[in-house]
């Protein structure tokens, strides 16, 4: 069967430990010039922002090409593009999360940036847990194509996304386990009243954006299973569209009424990598990455500039 080579050892042990350094380095330097205290994030700032994650996850990309090979190096590309894609739903979410909350701008940058750090251990959990399933398990690959076909489906049927925090199950157990202020503390997660450690509502954010982060990883990392059988290209890919996530949110966080046909789009290409896994488990054999890169590249682009197109002149 095509996902029957290992997915965890095809990389060699030294590349997992280098780029995993690399992620956590540029976290740290994240954190020191911007993580830290508060600070409001401007348009431009999280437009330039932005350009650095996006040119860092390229340069990464051609990086894989040259030492990987032209398949390999399509392949981060077109799951980097799938991740990119449907990181902007994450970003309508932590939208309606901060306002839910009422966390003031000046908060948000330092709330994401831990939970984007819970977000990439989480994934990494997933893509650990989907690789071996896909290893021991042949039928593994129609449940994965039968679950993003429904999700595409339900997309493009559904386009209203709901949130509902105070229903999210791990921040009702945090809140019954760990006293909490009734306000904020500036922008601390913790502080000491009377010689007892209470958590803030900063730190109920933190709760549900991770915890809310793994229903999104239910279906983007199968979706890039669908286009590679190297959980370390589904790996990297992952971790450069989750860390690109900040400033994105900045950008966008006023503009998502403008995407009224990216919906349509992502419930496209989730269709389709969902069909590339039945595609694989019936005939033995994977769709061409050079068919898939582009169709991918296409129907999102389409529908992003038919969206732009449809809103102009909107504020």
């Amino acid at each position: 069967m095509v996902f029957e080579e290992d997915f965890v050892t095809e990389f060699p042990l030294w590349a997992w430990v280098g780029f995993t350094s690399l992620i956590v380095f540029l976290l740290v330097v994240d954190l020191m010039l911007l993580g830290r205290g508060s600070r409001e994030i401007t348009f431009r700032q999280a437009t330039m922002l932005s350009a650095v994650w996006i040119g860092l996850a390229l340069l990464f990309g051609v990086v894989v090409l040259l030492v990987a090979g032209p398949t390999r190096g399509a392949e981060y590309f077109t799951g980097y593009i799938v991740e990119k894609s449907l990181s902007v739903d994450n970003v309508f979410v932590f939208a309606l999360i901060f306002a839910y909350f009422a966390v003031p701008s000046r908060y948000q940058y330092r709330v994401l940036f831990w939970g984007i750090v819970g977000a990439l251990v989480l994934r990494g959990v997933f893509i650990a847990v989907g690789a071996g399933l896909l290893n021991r398990y042949e039928w593994v690959v129609y449940v994965f194509g039968a679950f993003l076909v429904y999700t595409g489906i339900r997309i493009a049927l559904h386009n209203d996304a709901e949130v509902h925090p105070e229903r999210n199950p791990v921040l009702r157990l945090v809140r019954r386990l760990v006293p909490m202020t009734d306000d904020f503390q500036g922008n601390n997660f913790f502080v000491r009243n009377s010689g007892k450690l209470l958590a803030t509502p900063l730190f109920a954010v933190i709760i549900v954006i991770g915890t809310t982060d793994v229903v999104f990883a239910v279906d983007s990392i199968p979706a890039i299973f669908a286009i590679t059988s190297s959980a370390f290209i589904v790996w990297s890919a992952n971790a450069f569209a989750v860390l690109g996530l900040r400033p994105l949110y900045f950008m966008l966080a006023g503009l998502m009424d403008r995407f009224v046909y990216l919906s349509v789009g992502l419930a496209i290409v989730l269709v389709f990598v969902g069909g590339k896994f039945f595609y694989s488990g019936f005939f033995d054999a994977k769709v061409p990455i050079w068919i898939s890169l582009p169709f991918i590249a296409i129907v999102v682009t389409t529908s992003i500039l038919a969206s732009l197109y449809k809103t102009r002149g909107s504020k």
